[in-house]
């Protein structure tokens, strides 16, 4: 008896109910398996005991959260638009790589390029800095696609190095642009007259609101079709292009959405530092961070750069000082996770303890 799992895999949109058997939906994220017949035999499972509990955590966290700024100082405020500038990035990159299998090493690129949008919108066109961060982004896609073309005419090792070289032409470039300061830098004078305390909460809202967007639109792209064709384009491409899937438009989608996403993170971060040069915002060091936050925490897992970033955040906010120490510490702190915990963190904890806060694989559960 032949069945299907998934039908939405296919190019074209073919009915659930084939001659081979069925698909059908069913309650809270689980999908029925049936025979010809229209006898049940399988549950396809993805939500867990523990994942019932992201509501309420969420809740919880974004209440207290929102309440900081009346009661809580600056400086926490700025610390958290922090962690939620390297969080956004780290979870751009692991969508690229740990869910797509492109691993890049010059998506600061992209960072950069958000960054110095939202500058130009706000000093030289006197758009508000705070509503030139989504647009920043989207010029950010923008510039990506054309971008890509080149990209992708490399893979494996060829594609990391190529993203790197793309990334230092973006640095060249702008240190090179003398009406927003060259190789020096320049200022957001664009927001010296609205007052200290309010640009800092409007930074901080938008900063939550960018850690919200971000992180349930992954999930939940990550949870349709176009999610599961994704893991499978990472698993294996040319099995992956013989069931039916558009291996390089579904790519493509990828690197714009991630490009997207650090061109967001730029342009807040950019906001909050009020300052921007071409080697601050095109560093490499940027995409060695993300790496680090997403291995230490879990690659392939939304979890990940989540533990990655408050992780990182707390090394480089107490350790910093310490210069090259510093530098050495993180990367023998690297060293030992993917020697003894090669999920991550977060990946350890999933396999001991089976937690999952945001579930997207799929089990199957026969039914009895």
């Amino acid at each position: 008896m032949k069945k299907t799992l998934d039908p939405g895999l296919r190019r074209d949109d073919e009915s659930s109910a084939d001659v081979h058997g069925s698909v059908i939906p069913t309650h809270a994220g689980i999908q029925r398996l049936s025979s010809n017949d229209g006898r049940p035999l399988f549950d396809v499972i993805r939500s867990n005991r523990f994942s019932v509990l992201l509501p309420l955590l969420t809740a919880v966290i974004m209440l207290y959260a929102i309440s900081i700024p009346w009661w809580g100082e600056s400086s926490w405020m700025r610390e958290v638009v922090e962690i939620s500038c390297y969080f956004v990035f780290a979870m751009m990159w692991n969508l690229l790589a740990g869910y797509g299998g492109m691993v890049s090493i010059g998506q600061q690129a992209f960072l950069g390029f958000g960054g110095y949008i939202m500058l130009i919108l706000g000093n030289e066109a006197g758009m508000n800095p705070f509503a030139a961060i989504p647009i920043a982004a989207l010029a950010t896609v923008v510039i990506a696609y054309p971008v890509s073309f080149i990209a992708f005419r490399l893979q494996g090792g060829y594609f990391a190095i190529g993203t790197w070289v793309i990334a230092e032409v973006f640095r060249l470039s702008f240190a090179n642009l003398h009406w927003v300061g060259g190789g020096s830098g320049t200022s957001l004078i664009a927001l010296r007259d609205i007052e200290r305390s309010v640009r800092e909460s409007t930074t901080y809202f938008i900063a939550l609101a960018c850690v919200l967007v971000v992180t349930f639109g992954v999930y939940a792209f990550l949870r349709s079709k176009r999610g599961l064709a994704l893991l499978a384009i990472r698993d294996n491409e040319v099995a992956a292009s013989s069931q039916g899937i558009d291996v390089g438009r579904m790519k493509l989608a990828v690197y714009l959405i991630a490009a997207g996403g650090a061109g967001l993170a730029g342009a807040l971060y950019f906001v909050s530092n009020l300052r921007i040069s071409p080697d601050a915002a095109f560093s490499v060091n940027w995409t060695a961070f993300a790496i680090f936050m997403v291995v230490i925490g879990g690659i392939g897992r939304i979890e990940g750069p989540i533990i990655g970033a408050l992780l990182f955040w707390f090394l480089n906010k107490f350790f910093s000082d310490y210069g090259s120490w510093y530098l050495v510490g993180l990367g023998l702190i690297a060293i030992v996770v993917t020697i003894f915990f090669r999920d991550g963190i977060w990946g350890a904890l999933q396999r001991r303890f089976g937690w999952s806060l945001f579930p997207t694989h799929r089990f199957l559960k026969e039914r009895i």
